[in-house]
């Protein structure tokens, strides 16, 4: 077996770390600001909008929403997944595992306090189901609601074939973007991302454009640890996309926002023109723009909140993608230690990075 080498499995960590942190400083930088008006918050914080963390409506600077609480039981399950493959070589219970851990967050949702053992839907173990800063209810997704209820989990052979999911197939909200981030973070490649992300997205949206920005997401932000561009990861995401029938709304978001970027000059005007955010493809497009146009971390994340629309949204997912791009060592850092978790978020970043590289654990042994 051939080991990568020290560097590779730090700037890997690193990488993996950014991804986990940059998302959930997006999510707190646009949750006090998600229901504003562009107007509005011009109008309560000057003519640049927000330029810093800024405090909720209960006056907390820094809590995540239900973006980074999914995003993390996604983390959770990927890793308990990538543990049963290696330790049993019995692949293709991702999804099932997937949904089990949206069925644990939807318990965080409907109890205000960790519940006793026999209180909850879901009673396979959870490192995540005792911490009650989780309990938190911040806004969720309707859809990542009515469609948990539904109890449904595609098979890991369920076609990617352009036509509707049996849940919400109608639905193609920003709930599957925003959650599927760690789906690229398991060095399994961009393909496999791509369709687990799509896959677990059936779980609670059916509409294929839902499904495939999900996909995308998870496609990029696996191009981006293995050391990508952004520009390169955008790239070879929609030459994956155009294998898959029903791709054109999906595709057609990312090829806008990526002619919009070379033009230059970014603004929050020209963000508003790729839409709102409320829906998938509109999500993931507004945060690779704002990725795509600013040179310092700090400022794309700031673009990618200030608009009219589901602004904790695209920030988390901008957030994902500069992250994995930049590793956690070019996030701001005098905004990383006023996010809410961020020491659970590290540590399961950690976790994780040592899960999907073998020899990572040792080697952090040894050093």
């Amino acid at each position: 077996m051939t080991y990568p080498s020290w560097g590779e499995l730090t700037a890997f960590r690193s990488r993996v770390r950014g991804c986990l942190l940059g998302g959930a400083i997006g999510d707190a930088l646009g949750y006090p600001i998600e229901f504003l008006t562009l107007s509005a918050i011009r109008a309560a914080y000057g003519a640049g909008g927000i330029t810093d963390l800024v405090p909720d409506q209960e006056g907390v600077t820094g809590r995540i929403t239900d973006d980074t609480q999914m995003t993390l039981f996604t983390v959770e399950a990927v890793s308990a997944a990538y543990r049963r493959e290696q330790a049993k070589g019995i692949g293709g219970a991702a999804t099932m595992m997937v949904r089990d851990a949206y069925l644990r967050w939807l318990d965080t949702q409907e109890h205000p306090v960790p519940p006793p053992a026999d209180g909850v839907r879901h009673r396979s173990w959870s490192g995540l189901r005792d911490e009650a800063w989780l309990y938190a209810r911040r806004a969720p997704g309707n859809a990542c609601l009515s469609g948990l209820r539904e109890n449904y989990a595609p098979t890991h052979w369920s076609p990617l074939d352009g036509s509707a999911g049996p849940v919400n197939p109608a639905s193609k909200g920003c709930g599957t973007v925003m959650r599927s981030a760690p789906f690229g973070l398991t060095g399994s490649g961009a393909q496999r991302s791509f369709e687990l992300a799509a896959r677990c997205a059936q779980i609670t949206h059916g509409h294929p454009t839902g499904y495939y920005a999900a996909g995308a997401l998870a496609a990029m932000v696996s191009c981006l640890t293995e050391g990508d561009t952004l520009e390169g990861a955008a790239m070879r995401t929609l030459w994956l996309l155009a294998r898959y029938p029903g791709h054109e709304e999906t595709t057609a978001a990312l090829r806008k926002a990526a002619d919009l970027a070379a033009e230059g000059g970014a603004t929050p005007e020209k963000v508003e023109s790729l839409g709102a955010g409320w829906i998938a493809e509109e999500a993931l497009a507004i945060a690779l723009y704002a990725a795509l146009t600013q040179k310092s971390v700090k400022d794309a994340l700031l673009l990618s909140v200030n608009h009219s629309g589901d602004s904790d949204s695209t920030g988390a997912i901008c957030g994902n993608l500069l992250g994995a791009r930049h590793g956690d060592v070019r996030l701001p850092k005098d905004w990383v230690p006023r996010i809410e978790g961020r020491g659970l978020i590290a540590a399961l970043a950690d976790d994780l990075a040592a899960e999907v590289n073998p020899a990572d654990a040792r080697r952090w042994e040894d050093h």
